[in-house]
């Protein structure tokens, strides 16, 4: 189960493409809330799935 140790990069690499996304949307006018909540999303699963994969491997 060596994937499981790494599924958290994948929340790190949302958040920076949502957060990218939000930055255009808003630069554009549009309404950007939504991506900036789902990058928020996505930062607190990075540091939950770490955390909890941390201690796992303990």
């Amino acid at each position: 189960m060596k994937v499981f140790k790494y599924v958290y990069v994948i929340y790190a690499v949302m958040a920076v493409l949502f957060l990218y996304d939000g930055i255009v949307k808003y630069q554009e006018g549009q309404n950007c809330i939504l991506s900036f909540l789902f990058a928020g999303v996505a930062i607190f699963m990075f540091f939950f799935r770490k955390h909890f994969a941390d201690k796992m491997h303990k």
